[in-house]
């Protein structure tokens, strides 16, 4: 009597938001919605981005972005407002919309009938169904079937007792939940170790380390993956659009999402990126990633020598049988382990001797590897070719590789030529070995010991004043390189022949001793191709200069806005130079040790070595975010107006999205060889943004490629145009993240259509445009080459 009570009260009114269950002929109507007991999700009607289609979706509760963690009819839209989701006399939760009724869009797959069934939005973000309101065991949940997004208690993996397959799909784009190119799944071929792999359509396009996935699961009935958290944190795990699996956590102090994890991000992350039996090296000196293993030479040389990897590397001994006596094994340290998938066994149990001797005892075996697995000591051996190697720089475990004879013999004349240059050949192998056992775990300790010291404070070189005068022939006018408001820079030669940058800062500066060795010091930490290398410092007396690597092309700007030099830059290293920068941005946000906001991104803080390749520099206004800080205010704004982001120029808010603004800008003058502060055509009031929004709307991009490139790739262009746009749009939350400006780059990813652009108008004559800036604007920092000029 109740029962039927309490679905006629329902019939006659609306949801409200303290239900959390549908019941039998119970109705949830395009507006409706219905939300968790403790108040986590929601579920109801909702049309992604820019679309007007309506899905049933489930998305987190109380937050500023609604992130949709899962989509019941992703691939069959609602074109109108017309959806019902009800419980069916078959006891199937079902979705139907206008002229329907019969013909369900979407309904839960389930074998058992009845007419008593109960759906429930549980606190998870679970929607389960149940037999009846009394069952504790459902009978169906949305966990069973993911969309793009994992939930803490969600898994990813295979379940063989009831043929389930738990996987990860991407939507088509930020506007269609649609099944999209990219999916996550995890393989397992039963003789070697699980791995989960990331497809791009059939293809294999990155392979996971398990590092993310703090739980494994495995026994006769299932092998999984998954995850959980405490109650203090709200944590998903999402495959984007564009192909990148990011790990994000809500942070209430500054209302939004962080990013805490991404993958894949490098070139090296590609599945075989260097093909087979090589591996790939992220910090190769040589620019070039991929490197054969031992024993192995590239399969094409002539592709080999333009950086194509993609061929691999075939037996220095091809049509030499690979087994002999006297064969051995080169130790190939810290490696993501090989694909497993490819020909590999798990023997359980078996020592490092042993498995070594096990695969030298079997012709086809061509490396092992010790590994510790569920607590034991276990032998992994790979037979055939050998993918998908990764250079660790501190983690990774040991590879061993089978070489022939001859090889082994190589490798052991160039460990004699070692010890011979040291002293150590006369010296027992025994010694030797014990000497350098011990030499490297001193030299190791000594390296930790020293890490944690730079942490603190980074061991910088000081330069004695008499070496920079004689290195700058005493600051001659003849090696000066250029001049801004931090002072002078100069050319200088080094007693050892190294050419240096000498930047001798303002004696009016405010800044005082303590703050400049700061700032010193966070420069020193920062590593990467793509940014200027910092040398060391001199200090004496109110002289306070650094000592930076010498750029011999100077600054970029001195290239695109001459109209001489311009035509030296080709469309190819426009497009490396733009993705130069969006990695040294990437390692600046996310991959350093520290989260670096630069601050004062411009195309003369963008310098240029001998091949052309992008470094940036100038630090004096960078920032160090630290632990879960996103966004910062500053009373006191410096930088260069036409690049600085609509949050900083006006409010004093600084984040990651404020180099991201600037970087936009970046792209779009490095595409056009135009100043964004200048004035286009008739229209005098209209900047480089501006000017590039009204052409795009007008489907006439193209019309902004520099006239100076004789030749491009259109589609690559309008790509680079597209991506500069969508880093430039006026709301920060609606810019992408560097890790998904450089899939966009890549061409990997689909990309949204941007939004209208913040600062589409340049500052007005009078002073009284949308850009004009308080009197008395400017920068005392010492480190920075800023000018309060329009750009």
């Amino acid at each position: 009597m109740f029962l039927n009570t309490l679905l006629v009260f329902f019939s006659l009114f609306p949801f409200c938001t303290s239900i959390d269950t549908i019941a039998v002929n119970q109705q949830v109507k395009d507006g409706d919605f219905i939300v968790s007991k403790e108040n986590n999700f929601e579920l109801g009607f909702f049309s992604p981005g820019n679309s007007s289609s309506r899905y049933v979706g489930i998305w987190y509760a109380n937050k500023s972005e609604k992130a949709v963690v899962w989509v019941a009819n992703r691939n069959n839209p609602i074109n109108d407002t017309s959806g019902v989701l009800t419980i069916n006399r078959y006891g199937k939760l079902v979705l139907y919309a206008h002229n329907t009724e019969n013909l369900s869009i979407w309904s839960t797959n389930v074998s058992v009938q009845t007419t008593s069934s109960v759906a429930q939005l549980l606190d998870t973000g679970n929607l389960v169904l149940f037999q009846d309101s009394k069952s504790e065991s459902f009978i169906w949940q949305s966990f069973d079937y993911p969309t793009d997004t994992l939930l803490s208690g969600m898994k990813v993996g295979l379940n063989w007792k009831i043929g389930l397959e738990w996987v990860l799909t991407s939507w088509k784009s930020q506007n269609d939940p649609g099944t999209g190119n990219y999916s996550l799944r995890l393989y397992s071929n039963q003789t070697a170790t699980p791995q989960y792999f990331l497809y791009k359509g059939l293809t294999k396009y990155w392979r996971c380390d398990p590092g993310p996935w703090p739980v494994f699961v495995s026994n006769n009935e299932e092998m999984y993956y998954f995850f959980l958290t405490d109650n203090t944190s709200v944590i998903r795990s999402v495959l984007t659009d564009y192909g990148v699996n990011e790990q994000l956590r809500w942070n209430d102090a500054v209302n939004q999402w962080e990013v805490l994890f991404a993958a894949p991000k490098y070139r090296c992350d590609r599945y075989g990126q260097c093909g087979a039996n090589s591996k790939c090296s992220p910090d190769n000196i040589n620019m070039f990633e991929c490197e054969c293993l031992p024993g192995y030479e590239p399969k094409s040389s002539n592709h080999w020598n333009r950086r194509d990897g993609s061929d691999g590397c075939v037996s220095k001994r091809i049509g030499v049988s690979n087994c002999g006596d006297g064969d051995g094994f080169v130790k190939v340290a810290r490696v993501k382990d090989p694909d497993t998938s490819k020909a590999a066994q798990l023997l359980p149990n078996t020592s490092a001797n042993e498995c070594e001797q096990v695969c030298l005892s079997n012709c086809f075996c061509t490396a092992y590897m010790s590994i510790e697995w569920e607590g034991r000591i276990n032998c992994l051996a790979w037979y055939g070719q050998l993918w998908d190697i990764l250079i660790h720089t501190e983690l990774g475990r040991d590879l061993y590789v089978r070489v022939d004879k001859m090889e082994l013999a190589e490798n052991t004349r160039k460990l004699k030529g070692f010890l011979k240059s040291r002293g150590l050949l006369a010296i027992p192998m025994a010694a030797v070995a014990l000497v350098l056992i011990i030499g490297f775990a001193c030299w190791w300790l000594k390296k930790k010991r020293k890490m944690k010291e730079t942490r603190r404070h980074p061991e910088l070189q000081f330069f004695h004043l008499s070496a920079i005068i004689v290195a700058t022939g005493n600051f001659s006018p003849v090696n000066k390189l250029g001049q801004g408001g931090f002072g002078t820079v100069y050319k200088g030669l080094l007693a050892n022949d190294q050419k240096i940058a000498v930047k001798r800062l303002s004696k009016t500066s405010g800044q005082g001793i303590e703050e400049f060795k700061n700032e010193v010091a966070l420069i020193a930490r920062l590593q990467h191709r793509n940014l200027v290398k910092l040398l060391g410092c001199c200090i004496k007396g109110e002289e306070r200069m650094l000592v930076l690597e010498y750029l011999p092309n100077k600054s970029l700007d001195s290239f695109l806005f001459d109209h001489t030099r311009s035509s030296l830059l080709d469309w190819k290293k426009r497009f490396e130079i733009i993705n130069g920068v969006a990695r040294g941005i990437l390692y600046l946000h996310q991959d350093s040790r520290l989260r670096i906001i630069h601050r004062d991104l411009k195309t003369s803080n963008v310098l240029l070595d001998a091949e052309m390749n992008p470094k940036i520099s100038d630090f004096g206004m960078a920032r160090i975010f630290h632990g879960d800080q996103l966004q910062d205010k500053t009373n006191r704004v410096v930088g260069t107006y036409g690049y600085m982001s609509p949050e900083y120029a006006v409010f004093g808010r600084y984040s990651t999205k404020s180099d991201v603004f600037s970087f936009g800008i970046i792209l779009l003058e490095i595409v056009s060889g135009k100043k964004n502060n200048g004035s286009y055509q008739e229209d005098h009031s209209m900047n480089l943004i501006g000017h590039v929004w009204q052409l795009w709307r007008e489907d006439r991009a193209l019309e902004i490629v520099d006239s100076s490139l004789e030749s491009y790739h259109s589609d690559e262009v309008l790509r680079c145009i597209q991506v500069g746009l969508l880093c430039v749009q006026e709301d920060s939350e609606d810019r992408p993240t560097m890790s998904a400006v450089l899939f966009m780059l890549s061409g990997e990813a689909s990309l949204p259509s941007p939004q209208q652009p913040a600062f589409v108008f340049r500052k007005s004559s009078g002073g009284g445009g949308y850009l004009s800036s308080p009197q008395g604007l400017y920068s005392v920092n010492d480190l920075t080459i800023t000018k309060l000029d329009a750009r």
